[in-house]
């Protein structure tokens, strides 16, 4: 679901999400106040952040690597893998899966599965870059710009963020998580995102991509018409 004005520290969402982590500030459900332990991790993982971002813009992503980030961000290269397994990862994870599949239950039962999925989507995008506009645009120029990164999106939505989407689609409909049909519009739905963040990119983000987003699921929804 990607220029550095990194979020505050302590922001929850930095966390190092295991499933997912919600971000407390676009939005429910809300977690209890992180303890001492979980503060430190955050302000770990946004100190790699940074420092990474920094390095990028300097000397480029490939010239930049693993062991120039921990330094930088004083820590250990194990630290930075034990948060980031690979050097993409610190580009490419975001932790607004379980945020878009809350906010696709959250959504009136008796709407339109589709049309969930294209609300929670784009509020969370809203979210997103309301408060991170600066770190999506880095973020998705780079996706765009360095094979190895765009490789790595694809691969992050195929896993986690299908498996958490397909298990809210899979409740509002009834069927089961593994069904064809849920996989099928699951993926389709990804593959919006994937294409509108590509293009929000090429086209150097001058158009509104909540608006690129809204209107490609619409379209999604209704088919390619002569």
């Amino acid at each position: 679901m990607s220029a550095i004005a990194p979020p505050p520290s302590g922001h929850p969402s930095d966390a190092p999400p295991s499933t997912g982590a919600d971000d407390p500030a676009l939005g429910p459900p809300a977690p209890r106040p992180p303890g001492l332990r979980e503060r430190k991790k955050v302000r770990t993982r946004l100190a790699i952040r940074r420092a990474a971002y920094r390095l990028i813009t300097a000397q480029g992503y490939e010239a930049t690597t693993v062991e120039q980030i921990a330094d930088a961000a004083q820590v250990s290269p194990s630290t930075v893998f034990r948060y980031f397994p690979a050097k993409e990862d610190i580009v490419v994870s975001g932790g607004y899966d379980a945020l878009l599949a809350a906010g696709v239950r959250a959504r009136p039962a008796d709407e339109d599965p589709l049309d969930a999925v294209r609300h929670a989507l784009t509020g969370t995008l809203t979210a997103l870059l309301g408060r991170r506009r600066e770190e999506t645009v880095q973020r998705t120029r780079l996706m765009a710009e360095v094979p190895a990164l765009r490789a790595r999106m694809t691969e992050a939505l195929a896993a986690t963020t299908t498996e958490l989407l397909a298990g809210a689609l899979a409740e509002r409909t009834g069927r089961p998580a593994d069904d064809l049909a849920v996989r099928v519009v699951t993926g389709a739905v990804l593959g919006v995102l994937r294409e509108v963040l590509l293009h929000w990119a090429a086209g150097d983000h001058r158009e509104d991509p909540v608006r690129l987003v809204d209107r490609s699921l619409r379209e999604l929804r209704q088919g390619l018409r002569l």
